[in-house]
């Protein structure tokens, strides 16, 4: 075996081996690594590649043993994606196809259940109406909440990329809120008439929208159109047995299937 490598790879070190990493010499680390591309050090001489760290682990892995293991709640496949086709190693760029073919056939069959709750909430403010001089004013708020499940953890994904909340004067995807895969909850309230835009911040006040649309969602109705909406688009439609006709016109339970 060659002598150990360390590479730097966006700041997480890696030692390997000079075999391991030209094994597909027609790969970038293959050209890298044999002297057709010439190679970048860091600080301490270690070989340095400003791609994803954590994401390489598992190019390597492939490098080592030729198969492509994945946790079974991996949840970057665009990222890894992007790596792959970065690193050009064809083996590993078929192995992914088939990893993605798999995981597509997984999700074909699935459920998406929505709980949804409403409750109104009196929120207290100052407002200035001249320099030095506040007044307090109050104003009742429409909080809402949804506690969303699916069998699918891709179309959560999607969800997320289509949903986001609006805080301290950002724009958020609340997929960066997406701790479980398969269950996701939303907080959020409408806006207050009156109430100044600090105001949301200082008191921890989300709203939420739906991009590109630019749509805020202040109602309990534009947010189920709205997932309605997103969700067929991607092959779900109502199941008419689950829930009951009155709680789904009373915007309570949403339950979605889909058949492929």
């Amino acid at each position: 075996m060659s002598e150990p490598i360390t590479l730097n790879v966006g700041g997480k070190l890696y030692t390997t081996s000079l075999s391991t990493l030209t094994s597909f010499p027609d790969s970038m680390l293959g050209a890298m690594f044999s002297g057709k591309i010439p190679t970048k050090k860091d600080s301490q001489g270690n070989c340095f590649i400003d791609r994803d760290g954590k994401i390489f682990r598992y190019i390597l892995n492939f490098l080592r043993t030729s198969h492509l293991d994945l946790p079974e709640d991996f949840q970057e496949m665009g990222l890894l994606r992007r790596e792959v086709d970065f690193y050009q190693i064809q083996p590993l760029i078929e192995a992914l196809q088939e990893k993605e073919v798999e995981l597509s056939k997984a999700e074909k069959n699935a459920m998406l259940n929505i709980t949804l709750d409403q409750k109104t909430q009196t929120v207290h403010f100052t407002v200035r109406e001249a320099p030095q001089i506040y007044s307090l004013s109050s104003s009742n708020m429409e909080v809402f909440s949804a506690q969303i499940f699916s069998t699918s953890c891709l179309f959560l994904k999607l969800l997320g990329s289509k949903l986001y909340y609006c805080f301290n004067g950002n724009l958020s995807s609340i997929s960066s809120y997406l701790q479980d895969p398969n269950h996701l909850t939303l907080d959020w309230v409408a806006s207050v008439e009156g109430l100044p835009e600090e105001e949301y911040t200082r008191q921890n006040l989300k709203r939420l929208w739906v991009v590109p649309d630019n749509k805020q969602i202040n109602s309990f109705q534009v947010f189920v159109e709205e997932v309605l909406k997103i969700a067929m688009s991607d092959g779900f439609c109502i199941d008419s047995s689950h829930p009951h006709t009155s709680d789904f016109m009373n915007n309570k339970i949403i339950r979605l299937i889909r058949y492929k």
